[in-house]
């Protein structure tokens, strides 16, 4: 599939920072996800992953740094680690780069990280020369500054992500939200580490709400949404997104009253009601039947005596 190259580079750090040459040739005939063979830096295994083809039709270069085979690391593994991306090429220019600024934590819920939308689509790669000779030559340089072996895990570990203090478990929501919206916290006020933590639980917890159906929502809900919104776009986050869906959402209920759709609740409970009265009528029943049964019972001799 390629060729590759590995070197140390000495580092001021405890770790060394190494760097990886990846050359693909062919690129422009490749369709499946290309994955390097096994590198090593700090002491661990990783690949660089490619999508060559784009992802979801969006024709653009995709590269990931990902931990090697993972499956061998013992429960509650964890790697810190800076990154670059670079392209070069043949001569080895570099020809673009990108950088982590901030350490990225790789776990056994966060097996790869790296650039889902670089600035470069697959058809400027092939315009402006950075596939000579349909050869594309990918760069990674990764300074590992912690590694965990084995931790307990005990689903409250937190990872700083963009600043914010989140768990692991809202580091893929709270990922997604600044991929779409990456400047949501341009002008956040709040510096301090456990007020920011709170504002993002409170904003995830209202994107949460606003995933229920229209018609579920009271209006005291909706009233506390607002306040909710209020106070996050007040704190500094740009939420005109999010008030948009709000928005439709106040529609969308006003909507269903006014058809008459909000109706299906009280139907339910008019059949739980009507059941009910069934199941009393059955208990009646029973008890009229236990009567007749006694009143033209016909007595044997014993009964007599």
């Amino acid at each position: 599939m390629g060729n590759q190259m590995q070197k140390g580079i000495a580092d001021t750090g405890e770790k060394l920072q190494t760097s990886y040459t990846f050359e693909i040739i062919n690129f422009s005939e490749k369709k499946a996800l290309i994955v390097s063979p096994k590198f090593l830096s700090g002491g661990c295994g990783w690949n660089i992953v490619i999508c060559p083809d784009g992802e979801d039709s969006d024709d653009y270069l995709h590269l990931y740094l990902r931990v090697h085979n993972p499956q061998s690391l013992r429960t509650g593994w964890k790697r810190k680690a800076y990154f670059r991306f670079s392209l070069l090429n043949k001569s080895g220019k570099v020809l673009y780069s990108r950088t982590e600024i901030s350490t990225i934590l790789f776990c056994s819920e966060f097996l790869s990280w790296g650039h889902k939308t670089l600035p470069l689509t697959l058809s400027k790669l092939k315009e402006e020369g950075f596939l000579e000779k349909n050869k594309l030559i990918v760069k990674v340089e990764v300074k590992v500054v912690e590694i965990v072996h084995e931790s307990k895990v005990t689903g409250k570990e937190m990872l700083d992500f963009q600043g914010f203090n989140v768990l692991y478990s809202q580091v893929l929501p709270v990922l997604h939200i600044f991929n779409k919206h990456p400047d949501i916290d341009e002008d956040f006020k709040p510096k301090d580490k456990g007020v920011k933590t709170a504002y993002m639980n409170l904003l995830l917890s209202l994107i949460e709400t606003l995933r229920k159906a229209p018609q579920s929502f009271s209006e005291a809900e909706l009233s506390n949404a607002q306040s909710e919104l209020n106070e996050l776009t007040e704190a500094g986050f740009k939420l005109d997104w999010l008030k948009k869906k709000l928005d439709e959402v106040c529609l969308e209920r006003k909507n269903a009253i006014a058809d008459g759709s909000l109706g299906v609740e009280q139907v339910e409970q008019r059949i739980k009601n009507l059941e009910q009265t069934l199941s009393d009528l059955k208990v009646e029943l029973e008890s009229e039947k236990a009567k007749s049964a006694a009143a033209t019972k016909v007595l044997s001799f014993e009964d007599i005596l």
